[in-house]
């Protein structure tokens, strides 16, 4: 049985809902004796004794409690997903890679995800890691959750159905969901088939950045984020139940769907968020802003000012700049910056960055637009321009990241990655 579809609006906020009428307790969290019959369940995303403003939890309840389960086994399949990182030196250079192909054999959400580069162990509860997902099949009879760290989703090419514990989100192509540690899923595709990449965020929890002299609007709004009412499944019957848990992946055998929580209340839930709804701040007068300034979430390390995890969109958006250069310009940074496109074209690079594709550029890289980029963008006439037609995103952190080794040795790896960066004439002095 499945009840409820639809969704309810804030970030962050404390929501409360119920599939069944009467299912969510009203005045207590943990009744002696539940409607129902069901248990009563915390889920804590944050310690008990977290600051009120960083405290995240939800009371769930459920038909059966998420403890009745045998022991779990190492999981023997996706052979990419979290296979760590090697110890071996990590050369400094400048990484691209083609999209990765959909596979040709009958291939889940899981079974289809490609670690790609990583960084800090997750039981330091810090770093991030990126994935692409890649799938053709349904997750049936089967449910994954993720005890390193919450999981963003971004789609590139299908859409996602992520039925979750809490609910059922539909994420396509320029949108993002994002579900919190620990929060059991199953991922179905109404396309027949997906192609996306992954943040796993094993730090603080992803939240929306201050916005300080921009003031009290702008950049994404809490209200465009959208968590699921409550819907739940009544299913009997075996079912596989895989979690990652410290960088590997186990599996058990449960004898009913775990989707069975009948109602919640609380601020720990999934959301989506329409990318389209990002309002991107520039300039208007001269010079190419920051690209921190199109960050839509953040986890904060604990270094003031300093991330452990942005994610950050450039979306469509006017250009008006005088007597600037426009694209975003040469630099190194502190940072290490991943990347990825959804659609179009990202605007520093004229060839080679197609939609599904990954950069990787660790601290203090060189790097910036090509010399078909550059060229055209010191020559192009200043007149009031937007960029239509891209959505490109990037993860950025304050750890190096380290690619995997099939990250290093798989045939999507540009090796000609630095020629981007030949041939820029040498600068002619009086």
């Amino acid at each position: 049985m499945l009840a409820s579809e639809g969704y309810m609006s804030g970030f962050g906020n404390h929501f409360a809902t119920e599939a069944v009428a009467g299912a969510l307790p009203v005045g207590r969290n943990s009744p002696q004796k539940p409607a129902f019959g069901l248990y009563a369940e915390q889920l804590s995303g944050t310690a008990f004794t977290a600051p009120r403003a960083e405290n995240h939890r939800s009371w769930l309840y459920r038909m059966r409690p998420s403890a009745e389960h045998p022991p779990y086994v190492r999981y023997q399949g996706a052979d990419l997903f979290a296979p760590g990182t090697t110890d071996e030196p990590v050369a400094p250079n400048r990484l691209r890679w083609n999209p990765l192909a959909i596979p040709s054999e009958p291939t889940d959400l899981i079974d289809g995800m490609v670690t790609m580069a990583a960084n800090r162990d997750p039981t330091t509860l810090e770093g991030v890691a990126v994935h692409v997902y890649r799938a053709n099949r349904d997750m049936e009879r089967r449910a994954f959750f993720n005890s390193d760290g919450e999981m963003l989703f971004i789609p590139q090419q299908g859409r996602l159905h992520l039925f979750t514990e809490m609910g059922r989100i539909d994420v396509a192509p320029g949108e993002i969901a994002l579900v919190p540690r620990g929060v059991r899923f199953r991922a179905t595709l109404p396309d027949g088939e997906a192609r996306g990449y992954v943040a796993e965020n094993h730090g603080a929890l992803f939240r929306l950045p201050d916005l300080g002299p921009i003031g009290a609007n702008g950049l994404a709004n809490p209200r465009d984020f959208e968590a699921p009412v409550a819907a739940y499944e009544d299913v009997e019957g075996d079912v596989e139940l895989i979690q990652k848990y410290m960088g590997s992946l186990w599996t058990t055998t449960i004898d009913h769907s775990p989707l069975d929580v009948v109602a919640w209340h609380g601020n720990l839930a999934p959301w989506k968020y329409d990318l389209a709804r990002f309002n991107a701040i520039g300039t208007v007068s001269f010079d190419h802003p920051d690209p921190s300034i199109f960050t839509v979430l953040t986890s904060p390390s604990d270094v003031p000012g300093r991330a452990n995890a942005d994610f950050v969109v450039f979306p469509p958006r006017w250009m008006v700049a005088e007597d600037t250069f426009r694209p975003p310009w040469f630099h190194r940074n502190v940072m290490s910056e991943c990347m990825g496109l959804i659609h179009g074209a990202y605007d520093a690079k004229a060839e080679g960055f197609a939609p599904g594709a990954i950069s990787l550029h660790n601290q203090m890289a060189g790097h910036g637009p090509d010399v078909a980029s550059w060229k055209g963008a010191s020559e192009a006439a200043l007149k009031p321009h937007k960029i239509e037609g891209t959505l490109a995103f990037m993860v950025e952190t304050c750890w190096p990241y380290r690619p995997t080794r099939y990250a290093l040795e798989c045939a999507e790896l540009q090796k000609d990655y630095d020629a981007a960066w030949g041939g820029f004439p040498k600068a002619r002095l009086p």
